[in-house]
């Protein structure tokens, strides 16, 4: 079989994937992508970039269109450069919104057209008017119904589709819902998996934890609100106040992956930090890390935090909770999927720093009692998202 993957942001959500079926000698897998850094065995990359991007003069509401409608064309003049090459794929297997998916009926009318469906815009009931302090208005409901432009032509398209969770599978219009199976990407347990007694030292950023009784985590591409930074922040102060011994890693970038960015050009980190004070020495912000130094955070934590709007569910939850890390984590639909309050996990207001540092507290002050959340955690991975069960599925599905 011939399988072209397509994602700007290589490998992405088919990492594991592509792996898989380039093993098989009798599979032939391109991958088309942006990105120039990373490889993967067996697998080969194909370049594509677009002309430009969309111009300022555009409408404010279609430039995301114009954009995904650019990359589209990359995307075909990619096709055109395979099929030169000898190269018609079976399947194409991209991830939708972005425009990479468009033209393929076009550019390969005989390939089965998959696509990976991780969200579809409203404007009420999930994402966008969550935060009551922050109302849509007109401009705002409009400017997010013409966002799914790229992603109704996509569902439209597609012979099958994928979402990750139910939760993400439910924001897709009714009608298009026979169309899009449920089936999680998967987390390597055995990678992610506990090491009882960690202690967290990461000599290339010179920072040694080893003395640390308590160390809370949190884990995020951004320090933002969409994925409750500044709740975080709050937090930190009042466990900071409450517990002299308590330390925090932060991992991730100081950068706005989803949503607004703040209008004066500051960054999240840098508007908590002047509003909130703290004890510099117990915070520590590690950037991106690389994921053996990754796990080493996740396998010493004694809290790891994780907030969400409901929105795109982490990996990095899941993660945490496969490594055996007793997770708090915000009261929203895409975790109250997988964490049930006081069973394998706990669960607190997303808006109330208070009750997110209570929670943190009842942890620290009873981790003996609370061991059994810590197992159940890895447990709850075990049965319903481990890759190994979830791949064989995914190749099943291709098939």
């Amino acid at each position: 079989m011939r399988i072209l993957f397509l994602h700007s942001n290589f490998p992405a959500q088919f990492r594991h994937l592509a792996v898989v079926l380039a093993k098989d000698t009798h599979n032939q897998i391109v991958f088309g992508t942006t990105r120039r850094e990373g490889q993967l065995p067996g697998v080969s990359k194909a370049i594509y970039s677009t002309s430009r991007e969309a111009r300022p003069e555009t409408h404010h509401y279609v430039r995301p269109l114009e954009n995904a409608v650019l990359q589209g064309q990359a995307v075909y003049r990619l096709a055109d450069q395979l099929k030169a090459q000898g190269f018609i794929p079976d399947v194409v297997y991209g991830h939708s919104g972005w425009g990479s998916t468009l033209f393929i009926k076009d550019a390969f009318p005989k390939a089965k057209l998959l696509c990976y469906f991780e969200w579809f815009y409203q404007a009420h009931g999930s994402d966008a008017d969550f935060d009551l302090a922050e109302p849509l208005n007109a401009d705002d409901e409009a400017r997010i119904r013409i966002k799914n432009a790229p992603i109704l032509i996509d569902l439209y398209s597609c012979d099958r589709g994928l979402s990750p969770t139910y939760w993400q599978r439910q924001q897709f219009p009714t009608e298009y819902h026979h169309k899009i199976t449920v089936l999680h990407d998967g987390v390597d347990t055995k990678f992610f998996q506990p090491k009882p007694g960690q202690k967290l030292v990461l000599p290339r950023l010179s920072l040694d934890l080893s003395h640390v009784e308590e160390l809370v985590t949190y884990v995020a591409r951004g320090m933002e609100p969409y994925r409750g930074f500044p709740q975080l922040i709050e937090t930190i102060a009042l466990l900071q106040e409450r517990r002299p011994h308590c330390h925090a890693v932060i991992v991730g970038e100081n950068r706005v992956a989803y949503g607004k960015s703040l209008p004066d050009g500051k960054t999240y980190k840098e508007l908590m930090l002047e509003k909130i004070p703290l004890d510099l020495n117990r915070i520590h912000f590690t950037g991106l890390l690389p994921y053996p130094e990754y796990l080493q955070v996740l396998q010493a934590s004694s809290v790891h935090i994780y907030l969400t709007r409901p929105f795109v569910l982490s990996w990095s939850m899941l993660e945490a909770l496969s490594t055996g890390c007793l997770v708090v984590a915000s009261r929203a639909a895409p975790v109250t999927e997988v964490i049930q309050d006081g069973v394998n996990g706990l669960l607190a207001d997303f808006f109330s720093a208070v009750e997110i540092a209570a929670r943190v507290e009842e942890v620290l002050e009873h981790s003996d009692r609370m061991m059994s959340l810590r197992v159940q955690a890895r447990q709850t991975i075990l049965e319903r998202y481990d890759l190994m069960q979830l791949l064989p599925q995914h190749l099943q599905w291709i098939e």
